[in-house]
């Protein structure tokens, strides 16, 4: 038995089963807590969090809990019960930057108190929602809703000379809204308070009555320019709960995909950093291969953004037999892209501007539990694709660059390795490609299963935990975009930073309004 299997028996954890490097098991909400302290003694942290209403199967409210290492394995899922008459849990509020957000989520969506919580604000509702109104409950009724122009309680900074700027949530641009309320002395940002929740749209809710086959469809579209992230994650829980093995063909397809979307919106990132330096010919340039790497991507799956290329079983029939001159497209344009970031890193002007510039220390990175990208920018060295490989990474030897100083410098120098690492693996993928087919069927979903899945998309680890209802139905899905882990980063890492350099930090770090309002 594990160290982590012994852990679990000693905190009072019941039906605890191993499926490779997954463990999962029940547990009392009130063992939570301590059996969270033994699993952070063995580098284990918690992931996800969320619930699910199953008052209709059992009688009671359920608690999901993921925690795996910052190497992604082992997964351990754990699930509690909770009574239907009065849904409260300790809170690991105190113990885990990322279960603060969890459960203020959960709080707003399923009414389950978290009891100690230090700030019970809402997070995914705004203000105006009608207190007593949680819309993931099976029995939510739509309200009435009435803004009354209640202000959202913002922390308050006081001080002489300290003066509010209120940005957002309209943006000059099209970009999704946000409100930013910064707190500042002179020109220099002591505070930041960072308000989303403004395109909460159901989405987890929607994939419980969506039919099972255009569930995937949706999956795509949580943050529009992660498509094959989050269609690879949600394919990969639904394959795992009806013991779909994927053809290797399918499977090496899938990763030439995955990096194919890491490659274009690296390409596209390093621009704008560029272009909000003020450095026009570099943006020119990016956005020019972006937009070749976007039309090879329409040639390759009929779609810019890969959408409809992968697809429970494996990939879309149309991008079975990729061009034979794909790989040498993919190699010439990260080429180019490599002598367009060179020539950017030699302007002082840009270095100037990017170097020290929006730093998130490495101990703060580990302290919020800073995922993906912008982890390995201060210092951390993770990626899902490394360190918890499925087919054809396990293969591979995944290079991963890592930085130490932690500003929108690195950010960017993250994103160049990254790119030239995306076009080494498409080009080795596809010399040795499987022949094969490169869908199966998918079968039916054993009811009352649940799967947790993580795939390293090009923000960072994409999380999903599956429950089905049936053998084609849902009953819960939870999805953890990086953006949701990372934006509270982004408000600390601007500390001390002039207002001008807010859109240059806010870009290096490029999260996804989207993928945070589920």
């Amino acid at each position: 038995m594990s160290a982590v299997e012994l852990a679990l028996v000693a905190q009072g954890a019941t039906a605890v089963a191993r499926d490779g490097d997954t463990l999962r098991g029940r547990v009392g909400p009130e063992r939570v807590p301590a059996l969270a302290d033994g699993l952070a003694a063995l580098g284990l942290e918690l992931q996800l969090f969320t619930a699910a209403d199953t008052r209709g199967a059992s009688g009671d409210f359920t608690l999901v809990y993921v925690f795996a290492p910052s190497s992604h394995r082992p997964v351990v899922t754990l699930l509690a019960s909770l009574p239907a008459d009065d849904p409260r849990a300790p809170s690991l509020a105190t113990r885990s930057f990322a279960a603060s957000r969890f459960e203020r989520e959960v709080h707003d969506l399923f009414g389950i108190v978290p009891q100690g919580h230090p700030d019970p604000r809402r997070l995914a509702l705004h203000q105006f929602w009608p207190d007593g109104y949680h819309p993931l409950r099976r029995d939510a009724a739509a309200p009435a809703f009435r803004d009354e122009g209640q202000p959202f309680p913002f922390r308050v900074v006081e001080g002489a000379g300290i003066v509010e700027i209120p940005v957002g949530p309209v943006h000059a641009g099209i970009i999704e809204p946000g409100h930013f309320r910064f707190s500042v002395e002179g020109e220099t940002i002591v505070n930041l308070e960072t308000r989303l929740g403004f395109v909460h749209k159901g989405t987890e809710k929607l994939f419980e009555t969506l039919p099972l086959a255009r569930t995937a469809e949706l999956a795509e579209r949580i943050s529009g320019d992660t498509s094959v992230g989050h269609a690879l994650a949600y394919c990969r829980a639904l394959e795992a709960l009806a013991g779909c093995v994927v053809p290797p063909r399918a499977a090496a397809l899938r990763a030439v995909l995955l990096e194919l979307e890491r490659l274009y919106n690296h390409v596209g990132d390093v621009g704008m950093i560029v272009n909000d330096t003020g450095f026009a010919f570099g943006h020119a340039h990016c956005f020019r291969l972006r937009e070749e790497l976007l039309r090879l991507n329409e040639r390759l799956t009929g779609h810019r953004l890969l959408r409809g290329a992968v697809v429970p079983g494996g990939i879309a029939e149309a991008v079975a037999t990729p061009s034979p001159s794909l790989t040498s497209h993919v190699t010439r344009l990260a080429q180019a892209f490599d002598e367009v970031a060179q020539l950017a890193l030699d302007n002082t002007m840009v270095l100037e501007r990017l170097q020290g510039t929006g730093r998130l220390t490495t101990r703060t990175a580990r302290e919020m539990q800073v995922v993906g990208m912008a982890a390995r920018a201060s210092g951390l060295a993770v990626d899902a694709r490394r360190d918890a490989p499925f087919a054809p990474y396990d293969a591979l030897a995944v290079r991963v660059p890592v930085y130490e100083t932690g500003d929108v410098w690195a950010r960017t120098m993250v994103r160049i390795d990254e790119a030239r690492e995306s076009a080494r693996l498409i080009a080795a993928i596809l010399d040795s490609l499987p022949a094969g087919d490169v869908v199966a069927p998918l079968g039916d979903l054993r009811a009352g299963t649940h799967a947790t899945v993580v795939v390293e998309a090009w923000r960072g680890p994409i999380w999903y935990w599956v429950l089905a209802d049936g053998p084609a139905s849902l009953a819960r899905i939870k999805v953890v975009d990086p953006s949701f882990r990372n934006w509270p980063a982004l408000e600390y890492a601007v500390l001390k930073n002039i207002v001008p350099d807010f859109p240059l930090c806010n870009k290096s770090f490029n999260l996804s309004y989207s993928g945070a309002d589920l």
